[in-house]
């Protein structure tokens, strides 16, 4: 297990026993919140959150999410934009055949069937703090493989600089993407260094258990660092290129989602400050960390570029 720290997480068999004894706990109540993150939690009571609130926090440890909620309150706009139906309207969402073409500047682009990635990158589980960009945060532990692992076998030519991500389109089983709010499908993208770091994940389950849809299945990106929407659903290509992708939320929100979306303090969302955040199943608030508590493994990327500017 990578990501975070022996010394910072809840032990396994205290993780386990959690679990189990969690397993009928309640669910967490929230409204309906217009957002671009992409895993499952209720967002802060009451809205956005203000930074230097009176109950700021820093408890000493993290400790796992409950499965319960980072199943069974999700942000994925392709189904629904009711968070608490999401599962429901994800329901018999076909996983399976699945396949994952990858190509652009690549000496070797392939086609791979979710079998063959299983096959090929055995799964191993990072605990990850997830920080969503509306100010509330999980600890979940991931099942997958280093992306590197597949982009090196892809062999990226010289000329590559980026990694483009793309959801499956298919408004017959996604019907949220028969609405045109948005431009679909969904698409993210990554610098190839970012997507080569060892923290970058290609997940295929949570828990211990494989992924729901309503949480990506069968095959979503993790990139621990930055706001939860970078870590894209449902993928079903991955291209090298040498442009700067045009992400989703960039579309969409180009005055709110810049291409980086690193998890930052000291930079604002528009609408509301990143100083501080509500980690699911804490009464209190938590002092954002600046790169999610990654910095130690992730601030050389960016020696010398503007935070702010590059948000």
């Amino acid at each position: 297990m990578e990501g975070i720290k022996s010394s910072e997480i809840t032990p396994e068999h205290v993780y386990l026993s959690r679990r189990r004894f969690l397993a009928g706990a309640s669910t967490l109540a929230a409204g309906l919140l217009l957002d671009a993150c992409t895993a499952a939690a209720p967002a802060p009571a009451g809205g956005s959150p203000a930074a230097g609130t009176s109950d700021t926090v820093q408890p000493p440890a993290d400790v796992l999410t409950t499965y319960e909620a980072a199943t069974g309150y999700n942000n994925f706009y392709e189904f629904s934009l009711d968070k608490e139906n999401v599962g429901t309207v994800a329901q018999g969402f076909k996983t399976s055949p699945w396949t994952v073409q990858v190509d652009g500047l690549a000496d070797k682009s392939r086609t791979y069937g979710i079998d063959d990635l299983a096959k090929a990158f055995p799964s191993v589980e990072r605990i990850y703090r997830f920080r969503c960009v509306e100010g509330w945060s999980m600890v979940i532990p991931w099942l997958g493989f280093p992306l590197a692992s597949l982009l090196k076998e892809a062999e990226p030519q010289a000329k590559a600089k980026y990694v483009r991500f793309e959801t499956l389109f298919d408004p017959q089983q996604m019907p949220g993407q028969n609405s045109d709010m948005f431009a679909w499908p969904y698409v993210e993208g990554l610098r190839l260094d970012e997507a080569m770091h060892d923290l970058t994940i290609l997940s295929t389950g949570l828990y211990g258990k494989p992924a729901l849809p309503q949480n990506g299945a069968p095959l979503r990106l993790v990139v621990p660092w930055k706001y939860g929407f970078k870590s894209i659903k449902s993928v079903v290509k991955i291209t090298l290129t040498e442009e700067t992708p045009i992400s989703f939320w960039m579309a969409s929100a180009p005055d709110e989602y810049g291409f980086y979306a690193n998890v930052n303090p000291d930079v604002p969302h528009p609408r509301w400050s990143q100083a501080t955040e509500r980690r699911i199943g804490e009464s209190g608030r938590r002092r954002t960390l600046l790169f999610n508590g990654y910095a130690e493994q992730v601030a050389p990327l960016y020696a010398g570029l503007d935070l702010a500017k590059n948000f």
